[in-house]
């Protein structure tokens, strides 16, 4: 059995993060919750977060800075940005996806997380098994 990888998913809304934390924990990750960046960067520094999940638009300090906070400590954990308009949306952001509220189906943000986590771990690692040489004919 593979070990579940952990998301650490924030938004002000309790009822939007409510459902992104049921639609990942069906799906068999672990969400750690947080209603703001403050909460969510403290999580984050205890350790054990494979990707960041965050809206824009929030009171006090906003997604984009909490995804370049994150990626000044660990520039390799993948980090998607909701926002609630496309318009809204930081060109500069180090995000590595940008959604539109509304604008995906469930299941396209559940792909971008399985592929962003895939990239995360690497490539599987091919086996090295040591194929014999066959003999050198006529070798002194």
């Amino acid at each position: 059995m593979k070990p579940k990888r952990t998301i650490l998913c924030v938004d002000d809304n309790e009822q939007s993060l409510s459902i992104r934390k049921i639609l990942l924990e069906t799906r068999g990750y672990r969400v750690a919750a947080c209603k703001n960046t403050e909460e969510a960067m403290e999580r984050f520094r205890s350790g054990d977060v494979d990707l960041v999940l965050t809206r824009l638009s929030m009171p006090g300090v906003d997604g984009s800075k909490l995804i370049d906070a994150v990626k000044e400590l660990s520039p390799q954990t993948p980090a998607i940005l909701l926002a609630d308009q496309a318009r809204t949306y930081d060109h500069g952001s180090r995000a590595d996806v940008f959604l539109a509220k509304g604008m995906y189906a469930p299941a396209d943000l559940l792909e971008r997380i399985r592929l962003l986590l895939v990239r995360k771990r690497g490539p599987k690692k091919v086996s090295s098994r040591v194929i014999p040489q066959p003999p050198q004919i006529g070798a002194a």
